[in-house]
């Protein structure tokens, strides 16, 4: 009874962060062509605006913090396998969701939680970027914490469901 809510579950989130992470994969091109512009610019025709770099940067921490829930559907991130890859899939479905329910999602709370005032006072002050001719838009790079704290736990409650169902799943007979 259980089982096809979890797969509904899993199934639309798989689907959701598989649809960001293509769309933030854009962005690296974007970022590729913006710096070839911005170096072509300053040492071709000495021309510069900090807020095209800026924007780099921008663009740079919007695929690194959307890109994250994707990286973790692929199963991406850096992992000590000694023992790990030797497990069976069951083993390995219980390392991933103790390590989901202990680390990721706890993680996640806290990144949400210190944040909250740093993008809050962001926010109320409309903060802009210092330098002259930067981007008035730093609020919304700062926002990007909580955009990665959101896509995070929601894939992260997915890969808990799609471990759980792993191990719910009948054993095999030999």
């Amino acid at each position: 009874m259980l089982s096809p809510f979890l797969n509904r579950f899993v199934n639309v989130c798989d689907q959701f962060t598989h649809f960001l992470g293509k769309l933030i994969a854009w962005f690296t091109l974007l970022i590729v062509f913006l710096t070839f512009s911005i170096v072509v610019l300053r040492y071709g025709f000495n021309l510069g605006w900090i807020a095209m770099q800026e924007s780099v940067l921008y663009f740079h921490g919007t695929v690194f913090m959307l890109g994250a829930a994707y990286t973790l559907k692929h199963d991406g991130h850096v992992r000590v396998d000694i023992f790990y890859q030797k497990f069976s899939v069951k083993q390995k479905a219980l390392v991933n969701l103790i390590g989901s329910v202990c680390l990721l999602l706890p993680v996640c709370g806290f990144i949400f939680f210190i944040s909250i005032d740093y993008v809050l006072l962001s926010w109320q002050i409309m903060e802009s970027s210092k330098e002259p001719g930067g981007l008035p838009l730093v609020y919304l790079n700062k926002s990007l914490i909580f955009a990665l704290v959101a896509t995070l736990t929601l894939q992260g409650l997915a890969e808990i469901a799609r471990n759980l169902l792993q191990l719910l799943k009948p054993t095999e007979a030999k």
